[in-house]
């Protein structure tokens, strides 16, 4: 059965690439997870940093304004403070969007650099190998004409 085997090359690359994909995700989410923890925990500092004047110091602000800005506007904190910090919370906000936005570009990058390219790589291989024992299992043409003796 000349079909039986037909495509071989092409299911072994198939199942080497599935199983490729299975390290290069648990990198990925490792480092997704590693960074992730990383920045809720800068995000959640800088949250709960609050700079004060003296004059807010004196009325007692630091035992009012702590935690995130929600906990502090709960606990009664005074809305001079909590709008002077207002700046630093968003900023540190934008920088957590940016960080995360940063680890999902260089997610996609390195999926496509540890997978699709060697994927790509490895078909393309496969193809020339294909190709040249297609080529080599072909038999002779029979172009040139060969004279009978009698």
């Amino acid at each position: 059965m000349a079909w039986k085997h037909k495509n071989r090359w092409f299911r072994r690359w198939l199942l080497v690439i599935v199983f490729w994909a299975v390290p290069v995700m648990i990198v990925a989410v490792n480092e997704m997870r590693e960074e992730m923890a990383y920045n809720n925990v800068d995000l959640e500092r800088a949250l709960s940093t609050w700079q004060f004047t003296d004059a807010q110091r004196a009325h007692g602000a630091p035992a009012l304004c702590h935690g995130s800005p929600d906990q502090a506007r709960a606990s009664g904190c005074p809305a001079d403070v909590l709008a002077a910090n207002a700046a630093r919370h968003q900023e540190a906000l934008d920088e957590y969007a940016h960080r995360r936005s940063t680890l999902a570009d260089y997610l996609w990058h390195a999926f496509v650099g540890y997978w699709v390219v060697p994927a790509a790589f490895l078909f393309g291989v496969g193809v020339v190998i294909g190709g040249i024992r297609r080529a080599l299992r072909r038999p002779a043409r029979a172009d040139v004409k060969t004279t009978t003796q009698p």
